[in-house]
């Protein structure tokens, strides 16, 4: 059973958005290395920069344990949570699948997905990740 987690905060105010966005995107690189994730990504609301969601996607409750005991948890927690408005709005869902499908025939590049590309095939990604994180060092924000 897929065990996934949605967790919406707000930026205490305008000066934590671009921070809080920052460690929020390199929160997601990190934990979706984590052994048992299968997705953890994180959106911004459109109408209003504050308000950050984030879906943590497991492949079991169990999974979270790993997620938890990430060296990056700790150091990520204690700059996240002086950035953000109390209290944060957490809940967590057993995903429906359909019957007999397991947790990695949801995840992007299972084949059961289509992807018609593959990130570590694609070159220019890279160097636009590198660009924007750059972009982020100049600003003070990664």
């Amino acid at each position: 059973m897929v065990y996934t987690l949605v967790v919406h905060v707000t930026a205490k105010d305008d000066a934590a958005v671009p921070k809080l966005h920052a460690k929020l995107v390199e929160a997601a690189l990190v934990y979706n290395r984590d052994k048992g994730t299968i997705d953890w990504f994180v959106m911004q609301e459109e109408g209003n920069p504050k308000n950050f969601t984030v879906v943590e996607r497991y492949e079991s409750k169990d999974a979270t344990k790993t997620h938890m005991e990430n060296p990056y948890w700790s150091r990520f927690n204690d700059y996240f949570i002086p950035l953000i408005v109390d209290p944060m709005d957490l809940r967590r869902y057993d995903e429906l699948l359909p019957q007999g499908a397991g947790a990695e025939s949801r995840k992007f590049g299972s084949g059961v997905i289509p992807d018609d590309k593959k990130v570590d095939e694609e070159p220019e990604v890279w160097k636009k990740i590198d660009k924007y994180q750059s972009h982020l060092r100049e600003q003070g924000n990664y």
